[in-house]
Formats: C-alpha cells, structure tokens, sequence
C-alpha cells in the first residue's frame, strides 16, 4: 500500500503507532522487567523501555510476551526502588498504575488487552548509572500529564521537548562526505500517517538529512539533492509548515516528509533544493498537467495524483489522503459494460446528491440550520474512512486512530456493493474512493495477515471483501477498475468531479447551487487556529477538525475544460494562405500522421532557399512593407512582382483560394484587392476608421481587424472578385472592443473567432453572436498572434511580454504562460508543439507540455517577423527585418 514504508519493518514489534495520537518517543534504554513471583528464570525479562511523552512502553525481547503500555496519566507514583545498605537507584525504579496495556501477545497483531486495577511493576536498566536521570524525566512527564487542562498538558510537552532538541545538535559525522559543506539546520519531525517523529535537519550542497532524536527508525534519513525530482510545500495541522520530497516521478509515496516548528525555515529549505530542479515552478502547476492531461499525454489516473499533490494531499497525513471518484455504479451485473452510461455515477454530482430523496432531507435540514451553514455531516475523506479501506494491510494504524480497537464488524469495508450502497443511502456516509481501488496492490481487499475482524450478526467471520458478481478476483477487480477510470465515458466527465473537488463549485454560491457544501472549518482558511488564545479550545477544534477531514486546496476557479477524447481532426475546408506563399503544390491530402511525422521533425528543419529584399520590413514579410509595396516572389525565379497601393504601410495580405486575387489590408484604414492576372487594384474596402491591422478569408466572408478596436465580418465572395466585377462588400457583423485590435484568427470549422489587443487583451467571439464567450487579460502588453489549434480546443498567443500563454476554448481558463528568454512575434503550432520566431532571429521549437524550448535554428539576423505553414506542414516560410524571406522543409 501506498503509506506502508518503503523499507520492511515487518518484524520490528515496536512502532511509533504504539503511541497515542501527537504523543512523542523521547528516547529507549535496554532494561529488565522485574517480577516476585514464578520460577527464578522467569522473574528477570529483557527488553527496551521505551520513554514517551504520555507513557512508557516495555518491548521484551521474547517476541511471545506482550508489550506494556503504561500511560503515566494512569500512575499513581513513580519511584527509585529503596533497598536497605544499597543506593535506591541502582536496584531500578517502580511505576504503581491503575491500568495496563497488553499488545501483539503473540506477536499477533490484534486489539489491544488491558488489566485495570492497582498494581506495581518494576524495571532496572542495564546500565544502572542512568536510572536516576530516567526517573527525575519520567516525574517531571508525569507531572504534565496530571495537569488539569489538556492545553496545559500540550504546552509542557512541547516545552519539554524543545528543550531536549535545543541541548541536541546534527551530528555531522553522519554526513556522507567529508567535504560537503552545510547549508542550514534546523529541528523539524518526520510525518509519517498518525504520526511524527522530532529531530535535526541538515542540508549541505549535496544532500538533505534528518536525524532522529530517539535515532528511530534509523539514525539518520539521507536523500541526495540531485535525484529529487518534485518537492511540495503542505499545510501541516492546517499550518504551512509541512515540506515532502519526492525522488520518483509518478510514485504515490514521498521519501520524506518534514514539519518544521516555523514557515520561515520550511521555505528556506524548500527553495534551496528547489535550485537543483531545473523549471521546478513551472513543472509543479495545475495548469501544466492540464494540458497534458487534455492532450492525452498523461493518464486519468496520473493526473488525479497531481492534483491530489497540488492540493495538498499526502499518503502521509490520513486528514489530508488523496482522493478519488467513485466511477462505477453497477455493482449488481455478471458483466460489467463500459460501453453504458449507466454503468457510472454521475460525476457531475457530489456523492450526497447522487441520491435525491437523500438530498431532499438533507437540504431540508440545511434550510433550517442556523449559521454556519453546512448540508453534510461527515466529509468525502478523514482518516477514518481511509482506514475504513485498508485496515486489512494497515491494521496497526486502526487500532491507533481507534484506541487499540477495530471498528464492529458489520460496519467494517465488508462488501464493495454494500458500501456503494451505503454512500447512496446512508445518512452520514459521503466517503468517496482513495488511489488503491485504481493501483495494482490487490492485498488491502484481502486478510493476508489472518487478522480477527470480528463476526458479523450472521454469525460470518470478517475475512477478504466480498466482490462485485463481474469480477472474478481482486486483481480483476482492480484490473476493471482501472479501465473504468480511463474509459472514455470517465474522460468526457471527469473534469465536472474536478470541479468539484478541486475546482470553482468547491467554495461560494457554485458550491451551494451544487449540494457540495460541507463545514466550513474543513476549508482552507476557515479557521485561524494561531488566533485562538484559549489552549484547550484550539486544542480540540484542531483535534476535530483533523478527525473529521479536510477539504483540499481549491485549485482552479473558473470551469475546468474536458478531455479531448477522441481527438479532433481539423474540419476546415479551405486553407488559409498568405499573399507571398507559393503557389499550391499538387499534393494528395497527407494524413494526419503524415502531419505529425512532420511536426516530430520540426527540429530538423532544413533551408531550401532565401530571397533578398531592398526595402525594409516593420512587420511582418508576408504581410507588411514600410514603402507600402506588395512583393511576389517565385521560388524558383525571385521577385517577379512590386505593386505600391497606397503612401501607408501595408498591415497584412491573404491570397483568395483560386491564386487570381491578393488581398492587402493597409494603415491608411483601408483594404484593397489586386488581380494577378490583369496586373491591377481590382476593388478598394474603406471600412474602418483606423489602420487595418489583420484580415483572414473565409467561406466568401473577409475578417478585418482594426486600430479602432473593432472586428467586421464583410460579404466578400471570391468568384464576384476575379470575375472582374465590382463587389458590394456588405457589412454582416461588427465586433466591438475596448481597445485596438492587433490580431485574429478564425478556428477550423470557422465557427469560432479569437482576437488580441493592443492592451494584451483575449476575446473568444461566436461568429453568430455579437458578444463576447469569453474575455480575459492574458499579456501585460500587445498580443502579436493568436491562433487555434488544430483541434480547436485551444488558443495560443504570443505578446510583447514574452510570453506564450495557452487557452481553454471551452471555458476560457488560462491553463498555461510559458515566459520565454525573449520576445516572441510569430508562430505556428499543432496543439502540443510550437514554432517561433523571436526577436533574435532564431526559430525555437517549443514542447509545451514541459514549457521547455526542446530545439533552436539559426535562421533571421534579425527579428523574426512572420511565418507561414502550408496545411500539409510540409514548407515553412519566415520573413524578418534583415529583409530575407526564407523557405524551409522539415527532413525526414
């Protein structure tokens, strides 16, 4: 299971689950258990006392024997044994007890036994010089634990504790070589589930160390900082103080976990090892594995646990364990259909209102609650429901969250239909799914321990979870599980549980409109614990809400976009092209992997040939001219044409789909189409106040885009055109902004507009409406470009702030800024690669899915100003402001 230690302890009896809940292991001494009574072999039994800041706990040697858990609330004195002639420490000390814990007698593990009644026992430790000390710290622990209040009690503890830590130090001859040099040190505890355990931390240049006080379980923890590969700060007691650090990519279970006492410490630390991960910041965002989640590139299941790990969540901490749906609500059928929607819960419903007369009482009780508001009693995740899982394989761990007891059998995980039944109907059970009913370890459906659960009313013994009729085995199970949770039905709707859970219906008035309101002090803030001045108060709402679970961290706000299953094609019909691309090649429609074998050669780009010009170009060299000249090139032969329109700059030039007209808009607010074939201005549109910035064709609709913050869609048919007729461009909608439009572009099916501002502003328009779907401010500056990929689900775009930023088309959500070394001003790309040109001259080959620049080509000796892609993504053409136009073929 994902929280059982890496390293096996399986046949160490001793564990810090032993100990009472945020009860803390001082140190161990090598002692004997005295008795007056039984044979003379049998009065004398080794073991290791342990000293614990609640109890004292005797592990003897003989594995037969139980261990002795003795609280010291539970003493009634504790003395040095007095024998006459004799100094009384040297004969060992006594405890008198009103009550004693029996475990693992057997060595099996089970619910703890206990006598109660006044009795006396007696222990001398091997070294008799050190008993003295032992008992003067087992008075002044008992003392705390006779104090009235349970906040006084945890203020001496800790009093007590820290002073231990403070008279300790890192031993350094720990360190794994003499030459590392340490960067800081601090006492923190290792988390571990239910429990801590205090100590040093010491990170040098090469390594992160933590050193037990009590050297338990070894003496030192060592992780070397070049094989970390995510670190996560964690809230922590609802404090920010918790840091875990994984060496594994993909593993559920962290190598460490740290607490440390102040934020101050925990970010230091967290920021040094954060300089030996390259792009840490931007590898560990949601908005990152998004994007790879929506692409396909990372599973349902592996973009769960990164949300669960962003969230704060931790196999670590059972408050805070990571959580995940429910998928499957036929736990009935013989044959389990994944093809039928009603094979699954609604997962656009939390599981309190999945059913709707449950709700419908729920909500009545809700209505009439006075404040705080809160529609369910019990929350989706507390460590109790996590054991409630896996109390087969993790049995010590329930007995320590229940006081040495298992739950009653009949409401013990028994059945997984039963349970998924009770989650629909019972009145306080809204527990959701942890990772393990969607890994590969089967064993926490299974009794492999032979643990005694209990008997059920029907006289049945508690052993392995009883199945759904459709699977054959536990593996199977989880087997089906698992392609359950990837299937497509779960991959169109999981984004609605992530909103849920993680998303904008987890808080506020979507929250309630969603029935998914739980008590306000499982949120994230919803309680300031530190502001609490009255001990025990604060002790016990801590307390409550750490038993009762925690909301995770909201991680998205607005809507989060669905999985794109399956993937789209491109649906657009008619190319758009530019006025100096060259002329249609006679190619077959290549396929779509045809086009991805290109876009995976990207980085192989090879020069096929360059063309001079002799004016100066500010923009873009498809596009635009400073002397206002259009300029046609032939591949073979150079410039064949100059045609000058107007005494302003040209903005930007399309060439209509049967080669005889150019189309050119202007900075003189104008946009004129020239006739190839007769070598003249055909038709002259003045339909705007200000430059015409970009114009696109489509369908026989020309899109203009203008400096007087406006976007119209004119009737502009290309047959009319070249006929040499004079066209009536009829106005057929008008697009306002508030300020000047730099940039658009249409998507594939043509349905969709996006357009960026001088203000660094995008808006995503429905052709058919005259309102806006979408609108945010995603550049500090003015967006240059902006496109939609291939499949229309996003929309990249580029600006004067370097950045790339990737949008949701569906929900309008930013979901990835990419900050490049430079200004980008043009690019083309398929959804998950890109192909700029910056202000260098280099085009640079993106992998958005890593933000990383995966390739560099020389190309430009200056800016790169525009860029072409034919639909095949067989020839690229760039242009810049060293007045070279460059034509380029991916090899392969």
């Amino acid at each position: 299971m994902a929280f059982i230690t890496k390293k096996d302890r399986s046949k160490e009896r001793f564990s810090l689950l032993l100990l009472d809940l945020e009860e803390h292991y001082f140190e161990q001494h090598t002692a004997y258990n005295l008795t007056a009574r039984g044979p003379e072999a049998n009065r004398r039994t080794s073991g290791s006392l342990k000293i614990c800041s609640k109890s004292i706990i005797f592990e003897p040697d003989d594995a037969v024997k139980p261990i002795l858990k003795i609280l010291l609330k539970d003493c009634k004195g504790i003395g040095a044994v007095e024998e006459r002639g004799h100094n009384p420490f040297t004969e060992g000390f006594f405890f008198f007890f009103s009550q004693i814990y029996l475990i693992k007698e057997e060595n099996m593990v089970a619910p703890y036994k206990y006598e109660r009644g006044e009795k006396r026992v007696t222990f001398q430790l091997e070294v008799p010089g050190k008993t003295e000390d032992i008992v003067q710290i087992l008075l002044q622990l008992h003392r705390a634990s006779c104090l009235d209040k349970l906040g006084d009690q945890t203020a001496m503890v800790a009093a007590i504790l820290q002073s231990r830590l403070a008279r300790t130090c890192f031993d350094k001859n720990s360190f794994q070589h003499v030459t590392e040099n340490p960067h800081m040190e601090c006492v923190a505890e290792m988390v571990s589930p239910l429990v801590t355990n205090a100590g040093h931390v010491c990170i040098t240049d090469c390594n992160l160390y933590f050193q037990p006080m009590n050297s338990y379980p070894d003496s030192v923890v060592q992780i070397g900082l070049h094989s970390v590969r995510r670190i996560y700060k964690r809230r922590h007691g609802l404090r920010p103080l918790g840091l875990e650090v994984f060496c594994t990519e993909n593993d559920l279970c962290s190598d460490i976990y740290l607490k440390f006492y102040s934020t101050k410490e925990r970010d230091e630390l967290y920021y040094y090892i954060a300089t030996f991960l390259e792009n840490h910041i931007v590898e560990c965002t949601a908005e990152s594995y998004m994007l790879q989640w929506q692409r396909g590139h990372i599973s349902n299941y592996q973009y769960l646990l990164h949300l669960n790990n962003l969230a704060d969540r931790s196999v670590n901490d059972l408050s805070q364990y990571p959580v995940f749906p429910w998928v499957i609500s036929d736990y009935s059928s013989t044959q389990l259909d994944l093809l039928n929607p009603a094979s699954f819960r609604d997962l656009s419903k939390p599981i309190g209102a999945l059913n709707t007369e449950r709700l419908e009482r729920l909500l009545e009780r809700y209505r009439d609650m006075p404040e705080p508001h809160f529609m369910y009693g019990s929350h989706y995740s507390s460590p109790g429901y996590v054991l409630f899982y896996l109390v087969r394989v993790a049995p010590e761990h329930m007995l320590c969250l229940q006081n040495g007891r298992f739950d009653q059998a009949d409401r013990m995980f028994n059945s997984v239909g039963e349970t998924w039944k009770n989650c629909l109907e019972g009145g306080t059970d809204f527990k959701e799914l942890i990772p393990e009913f969607y890994g590969s370890d089967s064993s926490f459906l299974k009794n492999l321990l032979g643990l005694n659960l209990g008997r059920r009313q029907g006289g049945g013994r508690v052993e392995n979870v009883e199945l759904p009729p459709w699977a054959s085995d536990p593996d199977d199970f989880l087997e089906k599980m698992r392609l359950a949770l990837e299937c497509q039905y779960v991959s169109e709707h999981l984004h609605e549980w992530i909103d849920l859970i993680f998303g904008f219906k987890q808080r506020g008035s979507e929250a309630v409109a969603a029935h998914n309101v739980f008590h306000p002090f499982t949120y994230e803030g919803g309680v300031d614990c530190d502001s609490i001045e009255d001990p025990d108060q604060k002790i016990a709402m801590l307390t409550q809400i750490l038993e009762f679970g925690q909301t995770p961290r909201q991680l998205f706000v607005t809507p989060h976009p669905q999985r794109i299953t399956p993937r789209f094609h491109n649906l657009s019909a008619t190319p758009s092209l530019s006025s100096m691309s060259p002329s249609m090649e006679s190619f077959e429609d290549l396929t779509e992997e045809s086009k991805k074998m290109a876009w995976s050669n990207m980085n192989k780009l090879a020069l096929q040939s360059c063309h001079k010009i002799h004016k100066d170009i500010s923009k873009n060299v498809l596009y635009r001219h400073v002397d206002s000249t259009l300029k046609m090139f032939s591949k073979e032969n150079g410039l064949q044409r100059s045609v000058s329109f107007s005494n302003m700059a040209l903005s930007s030039c399309l060439m209509l789909p049967d080669d005889k007209i150019v189309v050119c808009s202007s900075w003189d607010n104008n946009v004129y189409f020239y006739s190839i074939a007769y070598g003249r201005r055909q038709d002259t549109l003045m339909g705007h106040d200000d430059a015409v910035s970009h114009i696109c064709w489509r369908d026989d609709k020309l899109y203009t885009a203008s400096w007087d913050s406006t976007v119209k869609i004119w009737k502009c048919v290309a047959d009319d055109i070249s006929s040499n007729k004079r066209t009536q461009f009829d106005l057929l909608a008008e697009f306002e902004h508030e300020a000047g439009v730099n940039t658009l572009d249409l998507s594939p099916a043509g349905t969709l507009l996006a357009t960026g501002t001088k203000e660094g502003t995008l808006t995503l328009w429905d052709i058919a409406s005259p309102l806006p779907l979408n609108q945010l401010t995603c550049h500090s500056g003015k967006i240059h470009q902006v496109a939609f990929s291939p499949d229309s689900r996003h929309i990249l775009s580029v600006g004067e702030d370097s950045c790339l930023v990737v949008t949701d088309v569906q929900t309008g959500m930013l979901i990835a800024t990419v900050h490049a070394e430079q200004e980008q001003r043009c690019f083309c790309w398929d959804g998950n690669t890109v192909l700029s040109g910056g202000m260098s001259g280099d085009l640079s080959v993106w992998d958005l899915l890593s933000s990383k620049v995966i390739h560099k080509i020389p190309a430009h000796s200056g800016a790169v100003t525009c860029m072409w892609m034919n639909e095949q993504c067989s020839t690229i053409i760039t242009g810049g402001v060293d007045k070279q136009i460059i034509l380029w073929k991916p090899e392969y």
